[in-house]
């Protein structure tokens, strides 16, 4: 199912060719029901809640695939599909930027922007299950990647902070796009572009949680497939997390130094979770806390005025 997957008996990639048919079923079934949704044909009062409803609701189909992983594959397997899941959830985040930018530049409706969106879906599911299939080959067979793959994040976290928000670190070359003459190809492949260039970032940020095929890549495909809903339950909110480039690169730091002390230091899958949880908690606060501050400064100033 995944390039370069090695086969022992009947398992394939880490887990067993019925685990790979299931989860690719239920997958094709979410999307397909997702496509048929009326609230991504037609604009609705009640469509932010529809978009948080599907949110959560493929956040708990997430968890219920984990419960199964710990009772089918062991409470550590099932550790580190969580982990990977709330790697690639928090970094997918620095997507939604670039997706606000193309969508922006190619004037694309908010109808047509699900229609890109799921295409785009498509096409990281491919390319993900690619870079994890070299990722972890080449992590069994020279150990000296570690160190490439921790000194890529170390760049990405540099890249972020530096920026001074998570829209600066998106390439120069989307930001001048133009705008498309009523062909969604452009923006599909824009859209699969630049979620192959953070794929760098967040891909060995997993691989430094799990050498795991089938953990590694199901944690991000079930990260993606909550992408699409999240994007429009969060694009109102976006320019307020002022602080989210600072919590994503302190993951990929964390990441990074997990994976590079690998050889001498044993950080639990518990631990690294709990890191992760604290930084996006700690920068989502910060910035609602500033941004409410923010508000009621303007607001006792124009009373005044």
């Amino acid at each position: 199912m995944i390039a370069g997957a090695t086969i022992a008996g009947a398992t394939i990639a880490g887990a067993s060719w019925e685990w790979w048919v299931g989860f690719h079923a239920v997958v094709a079934v979410l999307l397909l029901a997702d496509s048929l949704m009326p609230g991504h044909r037609r604009e609705s009062r009640h469509a932010q809640a529809f978009v948080w409803l599907t949110t959560v609701g493929l956040a708990l189909v997430a968890a219920g695939f984990a419960c199964w992983i710990a009772v089918s594959m062991g409470k550590q397997t099932a550790l580190e599909f969580v982990t990977g899941y709330t790697i690639e959830t928090s970094l997918s985040i620095d997507n939604l930027f670039v997706f606000l930018v193309l969508f922006e530049g190619f004037r694309i409706s908010a109808q047509r922007q699900h229609t890109a969106l799921q295409w785009g879906v498509w096409g990281a599911f491919v390319l993900r299950a690619l870079f994890i299939a070299v990722g972890v080959t080449l992590l069994q067979h020279f150990e000296w990647v570690t160190w490439i793959f921790g000194l890529i994040l170390l760049y990405a976290a540099w890249r972020l902070m530096r920026g001074g928000s998570a829209r600066a670190a998106i390439p120069e070359w989307i930001v001048r796009l133009q705008p498309a003459k009523g062909s969604l190809l452009p923006v599909i492949l824009a859209v699969e572009v630049t979620d192959l260039l953070f794929a760098t970032d967040s891909i060995p940020a997993v691989l430094s949680v799990t050498h795991n095929p089938f953990v590694a890549y199901t944690s991000n495909v079930a990260a993606i497939l909550g992408l699409r809903s999240l994007y429009f339950g969060l694009a109102v909110m976006l320019e307020r997390l002022k602080y989210l480039h600072l919590g994503l690169g302190a993951i990929l730091v964390f990441a990074a130094l997990k994976m590079l002390a690998a050889h001498w230091v044993n950080v639990p899958v518990t631990a690294s979770l709990a890191v992760i949880a604290a930084i996006m908690a700690v920068c989502v606060a910060a910035s609602l806390k500033t941004g409410s501050e923010g508000a009621g400064n303007r607001g006792r100033g124009s009373k005044g005025a």
